[in-house]
C-alpha cells in the first residue's frame, strides 16, 4: 500500500486546534477547581485528524479549509504537513481559528468549542479543479459547519460525478436539534458513519443493531462506532461486528476519526468489511494511547506491529 499507488483522497472541511487536558477523575462543577495530570496543545478537528490518519496509512491527501492568521492557525497548518497532508487549499481569513477544549476522563471526554472561522467555510471556496486526480471525497461535522452545511449533499454529488468515491461522517450535533436536511446527504454518501449516541438520535432507535438497519437501508455501507465495545457495519444486507482491542485509552479525542480513516483506506483497498472493522478499531485504539487525535494514529509499520501483539476481538458476519 504504498503511497504512490493508493487511492488519492480529498477532505474538504473544519480545522481548529485542540487543547486536551487528561487526567481528570470527574467534570468539574461550576465554581469548583480540580486538577489535570497534563495538557496538550494538538491539531484539532475531525476533519483535519481524519486527513493526518490517513495520509500515515499512505495516502496522498488534499485539504480544503481555512484558518485565521493567528497563531493557531500556524500551528494547524504545521501539523497537517507535518503529516504529510496538502495545505495549498487552506485559505487564511480575518477571522480567529477555532479551538476545542477536550476535558479528558479515560473513555469519555467533554467538549468545548470556539467556532471562529470553522462556520463561515462555505463552498465558494472550494475550487472545482481540486477534485481532478482525486479517487475519494470525505466530509465530516455536518452541524458544526453552518457555512458549509448547505452544500453537503452538492459536494458529495459533483464528487460521484466525476467517478469519486464518498465517506461521511456527520458527528453530532451541539443544538441537539438533528435536522432532517441531513437527509439529503445520504444518497450521495458510500460509506456512512455514525457512533452509537449519533445513530440512536438520527433514527429514533433504541438499540446500536436497530438504528444500523434503518441507516444501511440509505447508503452502501453504514458503521456505527461502539468505543470500547468495537464496532458494527451493514453492507448488502449483511452484519459485521469487531469486538475492537483492549487497551489502556488515555484519550479518546479524535479516536473516532482515525478509526474512520483506517477503515476508509482499508475499504478502497476493496478488503472484506470484517477487515476493515479490524483495521479502523486498530486506528482508534492506537489513537486513544496518546493525548489528542494524531499522536497516536499509526503509520503501516506501527498498525502491523500493533495488529501482531494486541489482544484482539474477532470479526463476525452474520447474513
Amino acid at each position: 500500500m504504498a503511497r504512490l499507488t493508493s487511492p488519492r483522497i480529498l477532505v474538504i472541511g473544519e480545522l481548529n486546534v485542540d487543547i486536551v487536558v487528561t487526567g481528570l477523575k470527574s467534570i468539574p462543577k461550576p465554581g469548583v477547581e480540580i486538577l489535570a495530570s497534563d495538557c496538550e496543545l494538538t491539531l484539532g478537528s475531525a476533519s483535519a485528524i481524519f486527513a493526518a490518519g490517513i495520509s500515515k496509512l499512505g495516502h496522498r491527501v488534499t485539504f480544503v479549509s481555512q484558518v485565521g492568521r493567528d497563531g493557531f492557525g500556524d500551528f494547524c497548518l504545521n501539523a497537517l504537513e507535518k503529516a504529510g497532508v496538502a495545505t495549498d487549499n487552506v485559505h487564511w481569513i480575518d477571522e480567529k481559528t477555532g479551538v476545542t477544549i477536550a476535558l479528558s476522563i479515560g473513555r469519555d471526554r467533554t467538549l468545548l468549542t470556539y467556532q471562529g472561522a470553522i462556520s463561515t467555510l462555505t463552498a465558494d471556496r472550494v475550487d472545482p479543479s481540486v477534485l481532478e486526480g482525486q479517487q475519494h471525497l470525505h466530509l465530516t461535522s455536518y452541524y458544526l459547519q453552518q457555512g458549509l452545511q448547505p452544500s453537503f449533499a452538492d459536494l458529495l454529488s459533483e464528487a460521484k460525478a466525476e467517478g469519486l468515491t464518498t465517506s461521511f461522517d456527520p458527528n453530532s450535533d451541539p443544538a441537539g436539534e438533528w435536522s432532517a436536511g441531513i437527509d439529503r446527504v445520504m444518497p450521495h454518501t458510500d460509506i456512512l458513519f455514525v457512533n452509537e449516541r449519533e445513530a440512536l438520535n438520527l433514527t429514533g432507535k433504541a438499540s446500536a443493531k436497530s438504528a444500523l438497519k434503518v441507516l444501511a437501508e440509505l447508503v452502501p455501507c453504514a458503521v456505527i462506532k461502539l468505543g470500547h465495545k468495537g464496532a458494527i457495519a451493514m453492507k448488502d444486507n449483511q452484519l459485521f461486528t469487531h469486538s475492537g482491542f483492549k487497551i489502556h485509552a488515555v484519550d479518546p479525542t479524535g479516536a473516532g476519526d482515525s478509526f474512520d480513516a483506517g477503515f476508509t483506506s482499508t475499504y478502497l483497498r476493496k478488503a472484506p468489511i470484517s477487515e476493515c472493522l479490524r483495521i479502523g478499531n486498530a486506528c482508534g485504539a492506537l489513537s486513544a494511547l496518546k493525548p489528542g487525535g494524531t499522536a497516536g494514529q499509526p503509520n503501516l509499520r506501527a498498525l502491523d506491529d500493533f495488529l501482531r501483539s494486541a489482544e484482539p476481538g474477532g470479526p463476525r458476519q452474520k447474513g
